[in-house]
């Protein structure tokens, strides 16, 4: 089987944030877009079970840099594949059991104007107060009011005498795990792995996320 048609059978790829940028349609309006190095990431492990029609790869995203200091379970994970040691692994659905461990998994699986889902890690803000971390609107500005930025009255009368849950309170902000739905591939570039999103992504550059095709369905 040809390496165009395995890769079009897999959910979805590893890759690394580069940056935002901008381009032009055809009718001159400026897009907005994020620059993700999708790829090339190397199959690890399968998971295969046919009772349930359980089918997955474990991706392993092949980084520039060589990985140092894995510890003894993830060298031979690795060594048992014959495949470089990869910082970061991923599991995603597969369509069919043609895939080999060793076979790459190359930008090329996604198509201009397709839709996908990412998910990556947001920027952490360490501790906010209710203003930054709620948009809370704050009390009066004027002198003697005593009352700026503060979150106001967070607990109850006699009964039940104690703050609700998940109240909206002070705390630490950011550096947690977000997906955005519905985003439009705006380019592909096939020969340097580069894939232009259209708007904004979860995370710093940098930053390592998980490209799925919304279009992907489980058989």
């Amino acid at each position: 089987m040809t390496e165009d048609k395995v890769n079009e059978m897999i959910q979805g790829i590893i890759g690394k944030k580069l940056g935002m940028t901008q381009v032009f349609t055809d009718d001159g309006q400026v897009v907005p877009v994020t620059v993700i190095k999708a790829g090339p990431c190397l199959v690890v492990q399968k998971k295969v079970k046919e009772n349930n029609n359980h089918m997955k790869v474990q991706l392993g995203y092949v980084d520039e840099k060589k990985v140092k200091n894995i510890n003894k379970p993830q060298k031979g994970r690795f060594d048992k594949a014959q495949i470089p040691a990869t910082r970061v692994l991923k599991e995603f659905f597969i369509d069919e059991d043609n895939f080999q461990v060793g076979d790459s998994v190359k930008v090329d699986i996604f198509a201009e104007k397709e839709w996908v889902n990412i998910t990556g890690i947001t920027k952490g803000k360490g501790f906010q107060g209710v203003i930054k971390r709620w948009h809370f609107g704050g009390g009066r500005a004027t002198h003697g009011s005593m009352f700026h930025r503060r979150p106001g009255s967070v607990g109850n009368c006699a009964y039940p005498g104690k703050v609700i849950k998940r109240k909206k309170m002070p705390g630490h902000m950011g550096c947690t795990k977000k997906t955005v739905k519905g985003i439009n591939v705006v380019k592909v570039d096939v020969e340097n792995n580069i894939l232009l999103v259209k708007g904004a992504v979860p995370g710093f550059n940098g930053n390592y996320v998980f490209i799925k095709k919304d279009s992907f369905k489980r058989r």
